[in-house]
């Protein structure tokens, strides 16, 4: 199955900027979007595939920096590169710290842009494979019926078969057959394995609605 085109979104409130970075990522076969302000690129519609965005640092009504804030708390989990004219070093800091890709002083070299967008989407790419494992095991965790997640649970928090019957109340046989049921239902091929699922899960909450 082919990939999904990735698409580099870029806010700028300079339009000379923002067509110069159109033709370059074009001449790239890359697909681009462009936005003069964060509100902008907030009411537009990000399709659901790899993507990055290009943020200048200065722009009008907030920052590029608080917006990369702001978009952390939306759960907004886009690879960012900033782009600016007025760096300094606490603002280098300040962007990396919180997760940007890369900081490009203006003027900036065609190719340092470029590779800074290859990367970011390679993370992208990363992040959104990473997500749809974790989907499939959420689903089928929530397949488990409550007395198996309370025994998947248990075995995962280092408990023999023994220690959990004694736990819940039942014979050693039947926590086996739930854990037997458990292996098969998260697709487990080991105990090692059923650890390593219940960690991604633990790592990974579900996001409220």
């Amino acid at each position: 199955m082919n990939e999904p085109a990735p698409i580099v979104f870029v806010v700028d409130d300079d339009p000379s900027v923002r067509r110069a970075i159109k033709r370059l990522l074009g001449a790239e076969g890359l697909q681009v979007e462009l936005f003069a302000s964060p509100q902008e690129f907030l009411q537009g519609r990000r399709p659901d595939v790899p993507s990055c965005l290009v943020l200048d640092i200065r722009l009008p009504g907030i920052s590029g920096l608080d917006f990369q804030q702001e978009l952390a708390k939306a759960h907004i989990p886009i690879p960012i590169i900033f782009v600016t004219a007025h760096a300094d070093v606490p603002m280098t800091v300040r962007a990396m710290k919180t997760g940007a890709v890369e900081f490009l002083t203006k003027p900036f070299r065609d190719q340092d842009l470029l590779d800074a967008i290859h990367l970011a989407l390679a993370k992208d790419r990363v992040r959104r494979q990473q997500e749809a494992e974790i989907a499939v095991l959420r689903e089928r965790f929530e397949s488990l019926t409550p007395r198996e997640r309370e025994v998947a649970a248990l075995v995962f928090s280092g408990m023999l078969n023994k220690q959990i019957a004694a736990e819940i109340g039942t014979a050693e046989n039947t926590v086996k057959v739930h854990r037997s049921r458990v292996m098969e239902k998260m697709q487990a091929q080991s105990l090692a394995d059923l650890v390593k699922m219940m960690e991604r899960l633990q790592s990974r909450p579900t996001k409220a609605a």
